[in-house]
């Protein structure tokens, strides 16, 4: 005891004052506890009656109180203190002992007692006492988990009490061993230390809520936000089926599968069929969740064997999912060589859902739980008939892109030249790829077009934009540089008219389509008798050149704004080709294969180019492995590749002269021709190509004057070609019965297979060509 007289010395307890009063209801003793509740010190009080310090209206006396009651005491400040008296008599003494304890302490006190109890008698919360051993010491709900459940407790409960941290919201699976899996509960677990007054641990507390409701609803929206980012991101069949099993593995099972009908993966729409028998069923996509796919069951582009007429397989045609343990499994299929193929060795719950989309059947999924305990249960089936029926869109707009697709790769396809083009001058191969995965068709295109005198015009192109819109600029194309190449026009010019064409076209596009419209365009024409290559580009990549010596060259062009630019004049480049060469023209599709720029595309091509021609290989064959090697399986792009391996007609095979404006100049003509024809054995060809050399280089002598070029070319066709000066066109009609000429070239015509004229440099040529018999069938051998 210390401090002033009359005082106990040390507090019993920090919140409880203790008061000891004589017979005669004196103060004897005051606690500092009393100090510090009511302000009044032992010598102020000590002696006098307890019952003055009771504020004035409270008449019920301390000392007559044998229970804890309410009451209100005067503060030394002159305040009313509530608080709660409880008086004990002292064994052989007249003395008692009142405990005085304020009224908001005990109030907090009771609560937590209620806190305690009506925590104790709640299902929902489970709370369990533990002493440092982690042995359980009291618990309102006992469970006899399984070891693995019950290791993991322990766990969480040992790091608690060895360091002292709280667990809070930790989720903690909980399930009786008596009970069946759909039992198993998902509990939030939160635990902590317990310390007596000392402040020394003593024990852990833990706190169960259960969450197995709010966990499924977690899990089913972390499963349906996963599908909505998945499904539908791509317009490819198999990437969107194989999307929707690894979505469904292993959020909802362990093993999946994808099965869809062989019209859907066509692009077509599937039959309405209904019942058993082969269901035209191919399945596409599989997920495991632990190892590869089990080998036994049906594999990735196998059909699906028929199927006899069960109840499930009609529901599953009638939109309705289905869930099923193992053996219901079993028995559904009803023929035990099915088993092996449906039914996993593990698997012990399945589910399956149709694919549906616009009243129609797709396909099915499927699900398997080998690993995970707990069997399908409803809310299981609804989920994945949700994730089905969002696939099932997905799947049929991918299915409805698969068609277009088609049929515009099917269009682009019958709009090209044959692949492969034979002449005696030049040989070539033409190689389209349309974009692989979920490319579009952009339009790429190849041309061989035969020209007078044996030359042939090789072109290549890009179209701007996709689908079909860029298939019909193509083919508009395609036809406007066949129309012009016929005309014989340079390639400059070519170019410069197919320009003018696309601008026309951008303005008649609707509006905010014109920027759509545009192309870039190589034009080539190969001379066999010049060994002469002409080209012009509008803003093409240059040609790869590969000569008979494996020498191997980028051809340097002067590239002029792609189609439909306008206002820049186009380029020729000449190039002089020794026979056999090989003259590679292609789109930027074969270059950006693989991510390479244009430049490193190119140098990648011409080294494919220079490894292959030189191998003896057919140009069929080049050309396939180079689109394969550069151009990948799957390019990004459309791609096309124009190889064309070149000729040369035999200096024997043709002769030129040249004549001056001189009206004898028709007699040397006719002369020198009918000589060279009988060198060539041609005689029979003599009277025809008399006549229209006398009546070309006389039109050219009357209207053009000299010089006058002719020459003869003897291929498959004979070609007599005459040039003069002017550039006037020759224009062909019918004369009247009075006329005394103009019957000339009708005359030509009649008697050719076809004639025509072109421009060059200087003046311009008209020629006119006779088919030959084949080499066998001629009157003399070839010198």
């Amino acid at each position: 005891m210390t401090g002033s007289p009359g005082r106990i010395g040390g507090p019993t307890s920090e919140n409880v004052a203790c008061i000891l009063i004589g017979a005669s209801g004196g103060v004897l003793r005051w606690s500092g506890a009393a100090v510090d509740l009511l302000g009044w010190t032992a010598d102020d009080v000590c002696g006098r009656p307890l019952n003055d310090l009771l504020v004035e209206g409270d008449n019920r006396k301390p000392a007559e109180a044998t229970t804890q009651h309410r009451a209100r005491l005067r503060h030394r400040s002159g305040s009313a203190v509530d608080v709660f008296l409880r008086t004990l008599p002292l064994d052989g003494s007249d003395e008692l002992l009142v405990l005085v304890t304020p009224a908001s302490e005990t109030g907090d006190q009771q609560q937590v007692v209620t806190l305690l109890r009506e925590l104790g008698s709640q299902d929902a919360v489970r709370v369990a006492l533990h002493d440092m051993d982690l042995k359980l010491t009291w618990s309102n709900a006992i469970s006899d988990m399984p070891p693995a459940d019950a290791e993991a407790l322990e766990a969480v409960l040992s790091h608690v009490r060895d360091t002292g941290d709280i667990v809070i919201d930790h989720p903690h699976p909980l399930r009786s061993i008596s009970d069946g899996p759909a039992q198993r509960r998902i509990l939030s677990l939160s635990a902590f230390r317990l310390e007596d007054a000392q402040g020394c641990p003593s024990g852990i507390a833990a706190i169960f809520v259960d969450v197995t409701a709010q966990h499924r609803a977690r899990r089913r929206l972390a499963v349906l936000r996963e599908a909505s980012l998945r499904l539908g991101g791509s317009l490819g069949l198999l990437r969107t089926a194989q999307d929707l099993a690894d979505v469904l593995v292993p959020a909802l099972g362990d093993i999946a599968t994808v099965t869809l009908a062989d019209a859907v993966r066509a692009g077509d729409e599937p039959p309405k069929s209904f019942g058993g028998g082969n269901l035209h069923l191919r399945r596409i996509a599989v997920a495991s969740a632990s190892g590869p796919y089990p080998s036994d069951l049906l594999q990735p582009g196998a059909p699906v064997p028929a199927f006899p007429d069960i109840p499930a397989l009609r529901q599953i045609q009638r939109g309705k999912s289905l869930v099923c343990t193992r053996q219901e499994g079993i028995a559904l299929l009803d023929d035990p060589q099915l088993v092996p193929l449906y039914v996993p060795d593990s698997g012990h719950s399945m589910a399956m859902a149709p694919l549906f989309a616009r009243g129609l059947l797709l396909g099915v999924v499927s699900v398997w739980r080998t690993e995970q305990t707990d069997p399908f249960d409803e809310d299981d089936a609804q989920l994945l008939e949700e994730i089905a029926s969002r696939a099932a869109l997905a799947l049929d707009n991918a299915r409805r892109y698969t068609r277009e697709h088609r049929a515009a790769v099917s269009l682009q396809q019958r709009l090209l030249p044959p692949s492969r083009t034979v002449t005696p001058t030049v040989e070539t191969v033409g190689i389209y790829q349309p974009a692989g995965g979920e490319g579009e068709v952009r339009g790429d295109w190849f041309d061989v077009i035969p020209l007078p005198s044996l030359r042939m015009a090789l072109v290549v192109g890009d179209v701007a934009g996709q689908g079909l819109t860029a298939t019909a600029a193509m083919s508009r194309l395609r036809t406007a540089v066949q129309t012009l190449a016929d005309l014989e026009l340079s390639p400059d010019d070519v170019l410069a008219h197919v320009d003018d064409l696309v601008q026309r076209l951008a303005r008649e596009a609707p509006p905010g389509t014109s920027d759509t419209v545009g192309a870039t365009c190589l034009y080539a024409v190969y001379d066999p008798v010049a060994r002469r290559c002409t080209l012009a580009s509008a803003g093409h990549p240059p040609p790869v050149l590969v000569r008979p010596d494996g020498t191997v060259t980028i051809v340097e062009v002067s590239p002029g704004p792609p189609l439909g630019v306008g206002g820049m004049p186009f380029e020729t480049t000449t190039l002089d080709l020794d026979p056999d060469s090989v003259l590679a023209l292609y789109t930027k599709g074969l270059l950006r294969s693989g991510g390479f720029d244009v430049d490193a595309g190119m140098r990648r091509l011409a080294g494919e180019l220079g490894a292959r021609c030189g191998t003896g290989s057919t140009l069929d064959t080049v050309g396939r492995a180079v689109v394969s090697e550069v151009g990948g399986t799957s390019p990004s792009d459309d791609l096309a590749l124009l190889l064309a391996r070149v000729r040369a007609v035999p200096q024997q095979d043709t002769v030129a002269w040249t004549f001056p404006a001189d009206p004898v100049a028709v007699a040397d003509a006719r002369s020198a021709a009918m000589r060279q024809l009988a060198d060539w054995g041609l005689d029979d060809f003599a009277f025809t190509t008399e006549l229209v050399v006398s009546e070309l280089v006389t039109n050219a002598l009357r209207y053009a004057g000299g010089p006058i070029g002719l020459r003869l070319i003897r291929e498959k066709v004979l070609v007599c070609e005459v040039t003069d000066p002017s550039n006037t066109q020759p224009r062909l009609r019918r004369a009247r019965t009075t006329d005394e000429g103009g019957r000339g070239l009708f005359l030509v015509a009649q008697l050719t297979s076809r004639w025509g004229s072109r421009y060059g440099e200087h003046g311009k040529t008209i020629w006119a060509e006779q088919a030959l018999p084949a080499p066998g069938r001629r009157g003399t051998t070839h010198p």
